[in-house]
């Protein structure tokens, strides 16, 4: 087969007063079905036969957000640094930095993704800092363009 033409795959055929009907089914979003006659472009053997052909969709990318770490007066530095290392995969270095931007800026941004891991980071660090008795928050905001 040439290109991105693919034969029907799913079909069954029911004779109905001598006329052979094809019945297709298309279950998967981004098919269209053809007629292959229409199209010069695409030699596959037989006039007339049906392909199944892929649709070029535009898909966007997801939107991002980003995760922000906020200040507090009581959790402890090194607790900070420890929740960024093990949460963000941060080095001990950036993990120093991004804590002294939180306490001296009140906020820093710890990283930017997807809506869903975004939100797991944030809920990661609040249970993390619950369990530890801890008041630290972090939230997950969409991220400005």
């Amino acid at each position: 087969m040439k290109g991105k033409c693919h034969t029907a795959m799913q079909y069954s055929e029911n004779i109905v007063d001598s006329l052979d009907v094809i019945h297709v089914h298309v279950d998967h979003p981004g098919f269209v079905i053809r007629n292959q006659s229409d199209d010069l472009e695409h030699d596959h053997g037989g006039d007339g036969e049906l392909v199944l052909e892929r649709e070029k969709l535009a898909v966007k990318p997801p939107p991002m957000y980003r995760v922000v770490m906020l200040d507090d007066d009581f959790t402890p530095m090194d607790f900070v640094v420890d929740a960024l290392q093990q949460f963000f995969g941060f080095s001990r270095e950036k993990a120093t930095e991004t804590m002294l931007k939180v306490h001296n800026q009140g906020y820093a941004v710890c990283g930017i993704f997807t809506r869903d891991v975004a939100e797991t980071k944030a809920a990661q660090v609040l249970d993390y800092a619950r369990e530890h008795q801890h008041p630290l928050f972090c939230r997950a905001e969409p991220q400005e363009e």
